[in-house]
């Protein structure tokens, strides 16, 4: 990895990206998509998206007015690989929400005795109370994708982690919390894109990590790793749901939509909700053909 004398900040190695990749994400125009595998040409525009997205939030505050009063506990897991959109989606669900009623939790490495605690534990203790919604930026599945492909954790650790995990969320399901896994799926060329972007943006440099960095040079390691979590974990009582989230404007709705379409709440607008884009959001058998 690089860093910039001037403002300390990390840059992109150019071994790491071809000079032609390079050249093709640079010229491509500001509104094109440039992955040949994602079904638009275009990102969605800017009025579409702001329309949408307010008559969606406002459906989502309708979600968290029910659950405040019925007692409901939601749990919204967002991952995926980095630079693929989650925490602008999160950002999006939650920006008009009751701070009091929902929290965000996006948890720094372990401290020294959290590694000598279960693997679960410090996730187990942010768990949603009654009539909360929490939305886990990242969340226990970095055992299942980033710290294998890294070295952080044993390839035993790794096992355990797919073994446990699904019995672990069936007992959260059974004990009457609200399961969503979302897997925000960006293709190749779009994440370079979007690194590039950070590596120049000042206010967004700090969104370029050393482990972001070298992941790079690893996608297919990460493919290999999300595929075998993808096997052990998407189950029936807690699925994952794929997000193509190549047009970040896109995700964010579709992710919107399908968590409303899901819900079953007092005075749904149906109308407003929609039909999710079966081509940008759905199970992993029906979308899962993006950044293999």
């Amino acid at each position: 990895m690089l860093i910039s004398e001037r403002s300390g900040a990390l840059e992109l190695p150019e071994g790491l990206i071809s000079a032609e990749l390079r050249e093709r994400i640079e010229r491509a125009p500001r509104k094109a998509l440039i992955s040949s595998t994602y079904p638009y040409d275009f990102k969605l525009g800017r009025t579409e998206y702001e329309t949408e997205k307010r008559l969606l939030q406002i459906e989502v505050l309708q979600v968290q007015r029910w659950v405040e009063e019925t007692g409901q506990r939601l749990l919204l897991i967002f991952e995926g690989r980095d630079a693929a959109g989650k925490g602008g989606t999160i950002k999006r669900f939650t920006e008009h929400l009751n701070p009091r009623a929902a929290r965000v939790v996006a948890l720094p490495k372990p401290t020294e005795e959290e590694r000598g605690q279960w693997f679960f534990q410090r996730y187990i203790e942010q768990l949603p109370t009654a009539g909360e919604m929490v939305f886990f930026d990242r969340s226990w599945y970095n055992r299942a994708v980033v710290e294998p492909v890294m070295g952080f954790c044993t390839p035993e650790e790794h096992r355990v982690f797919l073994n446990q995990a699904p019995l672990v969320e069936e007992m959260l399901v059974e004990s009457g919390i609200t399961l969503f896994k979302f897997w925000f799926s960006v293709s190749r060329e779009e994440q370079l894109r979007r690194f590039l972007s950070r590596s120049h943006d000042a206010l967004k440099q700090w969104k370029l990590s050393p482990v972001d960095v070298e992941s790079l040079g690893k996608w297919d390691d990460y493919t290999q790793v999300k595929q075998a979590m993808f096997l052990a974990t998407d189950t029936e009582i807690a699925p994952w749901t794929v997000v193509r989230s190549d047009d970040k404007k896109r995700a964010r709705l579709a992710t919107m939509r399908y968590f409303l379409s899901e819900m079953d709440y007092p005075d749904k607008n149906e109308g407003t909700i929609g039909i999710p884009d079966a081509s940008i959001i759905g199970p992993p058998q029906q979308i899962y053909f993006d950044d293999t």
